[in-house]
């Protein structure tokens, strides 16, 4: 009796949360996991997907600086400030402007402490899965016993908009961290 009703409670909450976030791409771990992660490869995986989901799809920021505002973040990239904090803070405004900004992930690559997220994110609902709109990211954490301890990134602007939108937004640097 249990084997089938597991399933259906599961199908049952999976399908509730799909549809609270219908409107938001959600990351799938399951379907990135790759047979040769070890242990401790999936649980660095698990909490950068986390973090992402989070900060990036969900515009939950109370909850990212609640589990993640660690003060050993680096941010690597220079147009952004340093720390957790300087991360939310900066999409905290963004999103202001853009409230349909979502980041959707399309490869997730673990190499010991580091994960590495491909995605595309885009500043419009209508935008999402046209690839020739928004940015094409790769994203890559290092992660130190649990914690996200560094990022770097590479934004790659695919139409003119984001194109000129970097080129406005890309000149002030906002942390000494050095891009590698």
């Amino acid at each position: 009796m249990w084997k089938f009703i597991t399933p259906l409670l599961l199908a049952l909450v999976t399908t509730t949360a799909f549809a609270q976030n219908a409107d938001k791409p959600v990351i799938d771990l399951k379907s990135f996991q790759k047979p040769g992660w070890t242990e401790q490869e999936l649980a660095n995986a698990t909490i950068i997907t986390d973090f992402v989901q989070n900060l990036m799809n969900n515009h939950n920021f109370d909850y990212v600086l609640k589990r993640y505002n660690d003060s050993s973040y680096v941010q690597h990239n220079r147009n952004l400030p340093d720390k957790v904090t300087g991360l939310v803070g900066f999409l905290r405004e963004f999103v202001e402007d853009y409230p349909d900004y979502s980041y959707e992930v399309k490869h997730i690559h673990v190499d010991g402490d580091y994960v590495i997220f491909h995605s595309h994110a885009t500043l419009k609902k209508a935008h999402r899965g046209n690839d020739k709109k928004g940015m094409n990211i790769m994203d890559t954490w290092r992660l130190e016993d649990g914690r996200i301890v560094e990022h770097w990134d590479s934004i790659q602007a695919l139409d003119t908009f984001m194109r000129f939108y970097s080129f406005m937004n890309g000149g002030d640097i906002q942390n000494a961290n050095g891009v590698f």
